[in-house]
C-alpha cells in the first residue's frame, strides 16, 4: 500500500521497550503520525492495512555491509533489493579507498541515487594522512560520522585493496582527531597481523587446509589483544570506538572488563558467529575474517547478546559469487552475503529456542545501530515523528533459504537449504511498501541517502 496516509491495524508492536504491545499505527506523509489503541475508529477516508497476526518491528538497520565487491554499479539495486527481502529499511555501507573521498562520494552517489530501493548511508575507511586531515570535512560535507580503521593493515596486508600500510601512530592520530570533532565513531577491525603472519606461515607450510586451520592462523589472542589496545587508545584520547564482527570469548571478556572504566566502546557480532563453528566442512565457502570459532565462542556470542555486552548484530555482507569461494582455502575469498537472513537466524536460533527476547532482537537490529551511527531519532524506532520504516514479521512462517529468491548479486548463502522459522513479510520504507510476501514492489531510486549529523554533546561531556 503506497498511499500518503493509512492505518496499520491489528498488529503487535515490538521494539527495544516491549516484547509485544497490540497497537495500531497512523502513517501520514511517510512518518509515524500517531499510536492508536487497537480498533480506534478513524475517518472513513483513511485506508486500512491489516497487520493481523503479525509483529510490527521498526525498520531493520544493517550497519555493516560492503559496497564495491560485487558488480560495482548495479549492486546498489541488487543488494538493496536483497536487504528489503530481509526486512531491512536502511543499510550502512563501507568504502575502502586510498584516495580522498570527495570523488569517491560523488561517484558512488551517482550509482546509488538512481538504483537504491531502501535508504542508505556510508562509512569511510581511513588509510592515509589525507583522510585524517579531511575527517572533519567528511562529517560536515558528506554527513559521514563513522570511519573504519583496519588494525591489521600493516605492511603489505591491505595492498589487495590498494590501501597503504599504517601503524599504531596513525591510529593514535586518527582517534585523537575523531575525539576532537565530537560524536564520531572509529570502527576498529581488531587483528594483530604481525602474530597472524607468523602462525599462518607455519600452518600453510604444514599443509593445513581446513576452516579449523584458518581459525588457528588467527587465534583468539590476536583479536583480544588488539581490542585491548584499541580500547586503551580510545580511553586515553577520549574517543569512541566500535569493534565490528567480534568472534571470541576472549575478546568479549576484555570488552566487559574495560567498560567498567570506559564506556565509549560499542560492539557488533555477525549471524555466522552465532551459528557456525570452525569444525564446519564448508571449506572456502565458510572462509571469513574473523574466522568461524569454537563452539564455546559461539556460546559466548549468545551470552553477549543476552547480557548486553554486544550492542549490534550486523551482516558484514559482501556480494561475491560462489566461484570466488569454491577454491582451496588459502585462495578462497573472504566473507559472504548475509543481510537477508539476519532476522530469520535471530528468530529461529534466538527467539524460538529461548535465547533472546523479541525486544532484544529489535534493540540490536534497530535502536542500537540507529543511536550509535547517528540516524536516530529518524530511524530505529516507531516513535511519533520518526520515518515510517516498518518491518512486518510472521514469527511462525517457516521458509527454506533459497538464494535465488532473495535478489543478491551473490548466488549462495551460508543457510542455503535450511528451514528457518520467522520471516519478514513486508518491508515499508517511509510509508511505502518495498517488499510484500517476497515480491519487490518498490522502485529503483526510491532509497534516500541519509546525511548524518552529530549528536549534540551532553552538558559537561568531554569535547
Amino acid at each position: 500500500m503506497n498511499t500518503p496516509e493509512f492505518v496499520l491495524r491489528g498488529g503487535t508492536l515490538v521494539d527495544a521497550g516491549t516484547d509485544g504491545t497490540p497497537m495500531d499505527l497512523l502513517i501520514r506523509e511517510g512518518k509515524i503520525a500517531a499510536h492508536l489503541a487497537p480498533g480506534t475508529p478513524v475517518d472513513t477516508s483513511i485506508p486500512l492495512q491489516s497487520a493481523k497476526g503479525l509483529h510490527i518491528f521498526p525498520g531493520l538497520i544493517d550497519a555493516h555491509i560492503h559496497f564495491g565487491f560485487g558488480e560495482k554499479i548495479t549492486e546498489y539495486a541488487t543488494e538493496t533489493i536483497y536487504a528489503a527481502q530481509g526486512g531491512f529499511t536502511t543499510v550502512l555501507g563501507y568504502f575502502l579507498n586510498n584516495e580522498a573521498y570527495a570523488d569517491v562520494f560523488k561517484r558512488e552517489q551517482e550509482y546509488a541515487r538512481t538504483r537504491a530501493y531502501i535508504d542508505y548511508a556510508f562509512h569511510f575507511s581511513t588509510a592515509n594522512e589525507e583522510h585524517i586531515h579531511e575527517l572533519a570535512d567528511y562529517v560536515k560535507t558528506y554527513g559521514v560520522t563513522s570511519f573504519k580503521y583496519f588494525m591489521n593493515f600493516k605492511g603489505e596486508e591491505g595492498r589487495y585493496l590498494g590501501l597503504d600500510g599504517t601503524d599504531d601512530g596513525y591510529l593514535f592520530d586518527l582517534l585523537s582527531k575523531a575525539a576532537s570533532i565530537g560524536d564520531v565513531k572509529v570502527v576498529c577491525h581488531t587483528e594483530n597481523i604481525e602474530i597472524v603472519n607468523r602462525i599462518r606461515t607455519r600452518i600453510q607450510a604444514s599443509g593445513g587446509s581446513t576452516l579449523k586451520d584458518w581459525s588457528r592462523a588467527k587465534p583468539a589472542f590476536t583479536e583480544a589483544e588488539s581490542s585491548v589496545r584499541a580500547m586503551y587508545f580510545a580511553e586515553h584520547l577520549g574517543a569512541q570506538i566500535y569493534i565490528p564482527h567480534i568472534s571470541t570469548r576472549m575478546a568479549l571478556d576484555e570488552v566487559r572488563k574495560w567498560r567498567g572504566r570506559y564506556d565509549k566502546v560499542f560492539v557488533e557480532t555477525c549471524p555466522h558467529y552465532l551459528t557456525h563453528t570452525e569444525d564446519s566442512d564448508l571449506l572456502g565457502m565458510g572462509k571469513a575474517n574473523p574466522p568461524f570459532r569454537s563452539a564455546d565462542d559461539v556460546a559466548a556470542m549468545w551470552e553477549g547478546l543476552q547480557d548486553g555486552t554486544i550492542d549490534v548484530v550486523a551482516s558484514d555482507h559482501c556480494p561475491r559469487k560462489r566461484a570466488t569461494k569454491e577454491k582451496p582455502l588459502w585462495l578462497a575469498s573472504q566473507v559472504f552475503p548475509g543481510t537477508a537472513t539476519i532476522l530469520p537466524v535471530l528468530l529461529h536460533e534466538g527467539y524460538h529456542k529461548g535465547r533472546l527476547s523479541l525486544r532484544r532482537i529489535a534493540e540490536v537490529l534497530t535502536q542500537a545501530p540507529a543511536k550509535i551511527f547517528n540516524v536516530a531519532p529518524r530511524k530505529g524506532s516507531l516513535a511519533i515523528g520518526a520515518d515510517a520504516d516498518i518491518t512486518l514479521v510472521d514469527l511462525n512462517l517457516s521458509r527454506v533459504v533459497n538464494p535465488a529468491e532473495l535478489g543478491s548479486y551473490s548466488d549462495y548463502s551460508l543457510y542455503e537449504g535450511q528451514n528457518l522459522k520467522g520471516w519478514p513479510v513486508q518491508t515499508i520504507v517511509r510509508g511505502t511498501t518495498v517488499m510484500s510476501n517476497g515480491k519487490i514492489l518498490g522502485q529503483p531510486g526510491f532509497g534516500n541517502y541519509i546525511f548524518r549529523s552529530l549528536a549534540e554533546p551532553k552538558e559537561g561531556a568531554h569535547s
